[in-house]
């Protein structure tokens, strides 16, 4: 038994090592205008590089399969500002474009962030409104032409791709400038579309205004669960979610896919005067990378997270997560009281950053609860990713030139797994593990466990490294009395073998 705690001692130092120090995996990010797409471990070590025939306009993915997916700086371009693209391509390990897709005329040109939905890529992109439509339309005073944002979805089509899905922001405004123009009506009762006028009166400012680049949508976000997208708009400082089960012909107008709205904004937010209500304006200036915080038991799951540039100070920034507000009675949709903007108030974490950045940038939240920061090293940013544990201690940090966007990849990660050959040793096989069977998972609180061996010591650690006071009965493990959250459990066998498997618990999903 002494033999057996000591084991368990040593494997709990590490675990709780793990989830109080750095996320172990890898980051992947390409730098803007440059050809190379970079795989660095926590050690700053580069594991796997892509040279690719374009540069990257942005924001490099990594698929599940291994092929990493980016958006590419297009030599045809006839359109021209922040971040253009152009096209997008997927391209293999062993640098093989598999397929790619140009999306660039002198009408439309995709440009800035992509996020995958499933296979599909969906881009961000211009299309060219001229000085009469703009007019017609009740922009008041329209001197030159503007370029609002639209997103198109791609599928592969052989090695080419095709658009399955469109949504266009100039089938959503709403104007009180000129009531013989289309639009016309009450903005604050209307907080489901754009007012056409909102972006002089905010001073969202440039980059991108001495070009058509009207709202600069700089980041977007899918939510598989809700099928929703969220995105971020740097000149209206605010963010938005809409519907993404919705038909082509259904989002252009009002009606149609689950919240029964088709293309308007379900949800908003950092901004109200946007929709001529009062309220704090909780994003002051520009904000990146908007997304949702994945919903598997990690801290803030289902909460979404911005990079607020400018959350205190013009030079300080902050990575703020909230919790929209879901209709309790329909899932689809948001609430909000007439009359008053939509919630929450303000943040509900905020974390301000040891390195700030005044554009692009981007953040996610790891597994373990760390807080993971890209802050670009484009207009006078730091140029450092890094990486925070709870208590605000930097654990990781890597200077890696400041791309626009990076991410880390758990060593977990399909692809990752896949395109390193298991380079963490991560047990996706081990014939022990598999004797193990335990269900449902994620559960609401009680996990059925089947183990065909005897004489066992079991454990259950939460991600702080901590043993819990589990009920362990009738091979049932009752986690029902705990918050939700990843637990692991721990078995010891008289052979002094460990076994360990991940539980996941989420009260609200059932």
């Amino acid at each position: 038994m002494k033999k057996i705690l000591a084991a368990f001692g040593s494997l709990l130092m590490f675990i709780t090592s793990l989830f109080s120090q750095d996320f172990n995996g890898y980051a992947l990010y390409n730098k803007q205008n440059q050809n190379t797409a970079y795989l660095i471990d926590k050690d700053g070590n580069i594991a796997k590089t892509w040279n690719c025939n374009v540069a990257c306009n942005y924001t490099v993915l990594l698929k599940e399969n291994g092929n990493i997916v980016r958006g590419g700086k297009y030599t045809g371009n006839q359109l021209n500002g922040a971040a253009i693209g152009g096209l997008v391509q997927e391209i293999d390990p062993s640098g093989n474009i598999v397929w790619e897709f140009i999306y660039s005329n002198a009408n439309h040109c995709s440009h800035h962030d992509i996020t995958l939905v499933g296979d599909n890529v969906m881009l961000v992109a211009w299309e060219v409104k001229s000085v009469s439509e703009l007019t017609q339309a009740g922009y008041n005073g329209a001197s030159a032409e503007k370029w609002p944002t639209h997103f198109v979805e791609v599928s592969q089509n052989g090695t080419g791709g095709q658009i399955v899905w469109e949504w266009h922001i100039w089938d959503h405004l709403i104007q009180d400038h000129d009531s013989s123009k289309d639009n016309y009506g009450v903005i604050a009762n209307h907080p489901e579309l754009f007012d056409i006028n909102m972006i002089s009166n905010t001073g969202g400012g440039p980059p991108g205004m001495n070009s058509g680049d009207w709202f600069h949508i700089n980041g977007i976000n899918y939510n598989a669960d809700l099928d929703q997208i969220a995105f971020s708009s740097r000149h209206a400082s605010e963010i938005y979610i809409i519907d993404h089960s919705t038909t082509t012909s259904e989002a252009a107008t009002h009606s149609g896919g689950n919240s029964g709205k088709g293309g308007d904004l379900l949800y908003r937010w950092g901004n109200p005067s946007n929709y001529g209500l009062s309220g704090n304006q909780v994003i002051p200036g520009a904000v990146h990378d908007v997304r949702w915080i994945e919903n598997d038991g990690r801290p803030y799951g289902g909460y979404l997270q911005i990079f607020n540039n400018k959350g205190v100070s013009n030079t300080q920034s902050t990575v703020d997560a909230f919790l929209p507000p879901l209709d309790s009675i329909n899932g689809n949709n948001y609430m909000i009281t007439s009359g008053q903007a939509y919630g929450p108030v303000t943040y509900d974490t905020r974390y301000i950053c040891q390195y700030s950045a005044s554009g692009q940038s981007a953040s996610n939240r790891m597994s373990n609860g760390n807080i993971f920061v890209n802050a670009s090293g484009g207009q006078g940013g730091a140029g450092i990713m890094y990486e925070v544990n709870s208590n605000n201690n930097i654990v990781w940090q890597y200077n890696g030139g400041g791309p626009a966007k990076a991410f880390r990849y758990e060593c977990e990660y399909p692809g990752i797994i896949s395109l390193l050959n298991n380079p963490c040793s991560v047990d996706i096989s081990s014939e022990k593990n598999n004797e193990i069977s335990i269900f449902p998972n994620p559960s609401n609180g009680v996990f059925n466990i089947e183990i065909p061996l005897n004489n066992l010591v079991i454990n259950i650690i939460n991600v702080y490294g901590q043993i819990i006071p589990v009920k362990i009965l009738n091979s049932k493990i009752d986690l029902s009395a705990h918050p939700d959250g990843i637990y692991f459990v721990l078995i010891y066998s008289s052979q002094k073998n460990i076994y360990s498997k991940k539980l996941i618990l989420n009260k609200d999903e059932f």
